[in-house]
């Protein structure tokens, strides 16, 4: 093989379609634009435009403020995904589920900043999780099939608020 012989797989590339080229191309005369106006020349991003009147965007007020500093990013997993993943025989239910565990079950694909269990679906295994946190709903499910949800962070606060 020389590199003048490198080519793509027949069929690979498609040639674009030539707009404007006439009434046998199909898409001859307007082009896909439809008709006339400012639209249907060159040159026009008109996003949020609304003819002179004040947009939407400016005439309502400005409201609420997100904290970014202090928001969390969370893995969000389904009691129902954990149970068909314990099915599959990728999650191990006698051992504590916990991100790392997440992870190399293919559950979740990266550690952000804690795992969060909600109550979509549901879990017939007994298992123990460690995750940085669960809905109400969540807990009562893995409750009733035996298991237990550990929140560390919500245990040391309840530890401080002890003493």
């Amino acid at each position: 093989m020389k590199l003048t012989e490198i080519r793509d797989n027949p069929g690979a590339t498609q040639n674009t379609k030539r707009v404007g080229r006439g009434i046998g191309s199909g898409k001859g005369k307007t082009g896909g634009r439809g008709v006339k106006g400012q639209k249907s020349r060159s040159g026009v991003a008109v996003n949020g435009f609304e003819g002179g009147q004040m947009p939407i965007y400016r005439r309502l007020p400005k409201r609420g403020f997100t904290n970014a500093k202090f928001t969390k990013d969370m893995n969000e997993v389904s009691v129902g995904r954990i149970q068909a993943a314990i099915d599959a025989g990728k999650l191990d239910a006698k051992k504590t589920v916990d991100v790392e565990a997440l992870i190399a079950a293919g559950v979740v694909r990266r550690a952000r900043d804690g795992v969060r269990l909600l109550s979509d679906g549901d879990i017939k295994a007994k298992v123990a999780f460690v995750i940085a946190g669960a809905s109400k709903a969540a807990v009562e499910k893995v409750e009733k099939a035996g298991g237990s949800v550990t929140v560390p962070a919500a245990a040391e606060k309840e530890e401080k608020a002890a003493e």
